[in-house]
């Protein structure tokens, strides 16, 4: 008997009690376990914002009123200028300068001469230091964030969940989840630490919160 079929026979094996009518949300799943590691009283955004840059991210917090300069800096700093820009991402966000916004459709040849991707979030684990995004407006499809080299995320600090029971039960199953937690990298090779294989080499998380407060890094 091949390995499938002793898997399968298993599988058919452990099934052999349960009525052919029963459907699974008609059995109830114990949810008892700990929902978050978020002490009481434990900011989770600041959380998010350390744990973000545990993962070599870089992380700018702001208010509304400062994101287009917030958005200014980060570009500025990573001296991005051509980015690709999501459907329903926000233009009123946008600072005024020297950058161009390449909105979609664009192909992955388009996609791989620009320098960074600038997206909104679906929401973030404090816990983790983690983006999800889900192809929602202001977010894209996956490649937008997995071809060019810098990915600027904007995320709201009521969006940020404080583990990952709570931010699943936010998030919408039907919809294609990605989970980022700091920029692209990988120790697959020799057990060295190398950056924008898999995807962007640079990531920056802009938290909107208020009041302002000093960027973390």
């Amino acid at each position: 008997m091949s390995s499938r079929a002793t898997v399968l026979a298993r599988i058919r094996a452990a099934l052999a009690d349960i009525p052919a009518e029963e459907r699974p949300e008609d059995v109830p799943v114990p949810r008892a376990y700990r929902r978050s590691h978020v002490e009481p009283g434990q900011d989770a955004v600041a959380l998010f914002a350390e744990r973000v840059a545990d993962y070599r991210a870089n992380v700018i917090r702001t208010d509304e009123a400062g994101l287009p300069e917030a958005i200014a800096t980060a570009l500025t700093s990573r001296g991005t200028r051509r980015l690709a820009l999501p459907d329903g991402f926000p233009t009123d966000l946008l600072p005024p300068g020297p950058w161009e916004w390449h909105p979609e459709p664009l192909d992955i040849q388009a996609l791989d001469t620009l320098d960074g991707t600038i997206t909104l979030a679906a929401g973030g684990i404090a816990v983790t230091g983690t983006i999800v995004l889900d192809t929602g407006p202001g977010q894209g499809r996956r490649a937008l964030t997995l071809v060019p080299d810098h990915h600027l995320c904007v995320i709201r600090a009521e969006q940020i969940a404080d583990d990952l029971p709570d931010a699943l039960a936010r998030l919408d199953p039907s919809h294609p989840l990605t989970f980022i937690s700091g920029p692209s990298a990988t120790s697959d090779i020799e057990l060295e630490r190398v950056e924008g294989v898999h995807g962007p080499r640079n990531l920056d998380v802009i938290v909107v919160t208020e009041p302002v407060t000093e960027e973390a890094s």
